[in-house]
């Protein structure tokens, strides 16, 4: 077969009924076109930044939830209590704490995404023992002198959460119920001190000058005394949970919990006008129509109804059964 045949069970040229051939950018014929790419969607955008405090940050897309859901979130601000924040994929809680660290000027959001390998070591630090004793044997053979132990350690994201500031950090742990049963507890005692200790540390002398360690910043260390790190401000912590397990009564009682319901007709169509603008709501009443009816027989995340939205604006016909089933499928279930 050459490559200008088409490969079986395809079609030369695309059909009609699918949108044209201006949105075919792979046609499955084997032949080679360089073709120039369409605007990526806002939100998969990955060059949109802005500055904050000097530092570049991502631009985060458009958040929005109700006045009920953003007292809750208010009140775990005011309090210093971790945001423990549930609901079905797909209704934004996530996107919660990038929401929170934008509007209040806090840099970049920390994130710990949790899964049943996850230790509270590591989200508070790492230290290379390894590699600081391949450097102390070359040292020895060179110049006699030992390597600084804070090269070696690097801050986790609770850890850089927990570094002392005038402002705080937002930190999210995503999906802590996919964690060992114990995580929850052993994340007590922290949220409770604000402050956790280097082990490897407390073993220097007491007149031992404060130690540089790593940061999530690549251009700047943390020092640290005796060991302890302490935060001056108690983080933003935003934790969430698809409510696939209970927590332990403890550690809810030391939350404000969350739960962000699945939007309704009218905030889903707020929601298309933010991120694509109010003409994205022309001629797409029958998606949103579809959404919903699907919503209600399984799990649907509204970012589908704004991949579905996107695609019919770019001028794709999804009236196509194959396509709309691709973009509004169910998250649960056989796949």
């Amino acid at each position: 077969m050459t490559t200008s045949e088409p490969l079986a069970g395809t079609s030369s040229r695309p059909s009609s009924s699918n949108g044209g051939a201006d949105w075919w950018l792979f046609r499955g014929d084997g032949e080679r076109r360089e073709v120039p790419f369409p605007a990526a969607p806002p939100w998969r955008r990955f060059d949109r930044h802005e500055t904050v405090t000097g530092d570049k940050v991502p631009y985060p897309r458009p958040y929005l939830i109700g006045p009920d859901e953003v007292e809750v979130v208010n009140a775990a601000l005011h309090l210093r209590r971790p945001l423990l924040v549930t609901g079905q994929p797909g209704t934004g809680k996530s996107s919660l704490a990038h929401a929170i660290a934008h509007e209040l000027v806090l840099d970049h959001v920390l994130q710990w995404p949790v899964n049943s390998r996850s230790t509270l070591q590591d989200a508070l630090y790492h230290y290379d023992a390894v590699g600081r004793l391949r450097e102390a044997t070359l040292r020895r053979d060179a110049d006699g002198t030992e390597p600084d132990i804070g090269q070696y350690i690097r801050l986790g994201p609770l850890g850089n959460a927990l570094v002392p500031r005038e402002r705080p950090r937002v930190l999210l742990i995503d999906e802590l119920d996919k964690g060992d049963v114990d995580l929850p507890n052993d994340l007590l005692t922290v949220f409770e001190e604000g402050e956790f200790v280097i082990s490897e540390l407390t073993r220097l002398p007491a007149s031992h000058e404060p130690v540089h360690v790593r940061t999530d910043d690549l251009d700047e260390t943390a020092p640290v005394t005796r060991g302890r790190v302490r935060c001056r401000e108690f983080p933003v912590v935003v934790i969430t949970s698809n409510g696939e397990r209970e927590f332990p009564p403890a550690f809810l009682r030391r939350c404000i919990r969350l739960d962000l319901p699945p939007p309704n007709e009218r905030r889903l169509r707020d929601i298309v006008a933010a991120h694509l603008g109010p003409d994205a709501l022309e001629d797409t009443d029958d998606l949103l129509r579809e959404f919903l009816e699907r919503r209600t027989e399984g799990e649907l995340a509204t970012d589908q109804l704004l991949n579905a939205v996107f695609l019919r604006k770019g001028g794709v016909n999804l009236d196509a059964a194959s396509l709309l089933q691709g973009v509004l499928h169910r998250l649960g279930g056989a796949v």
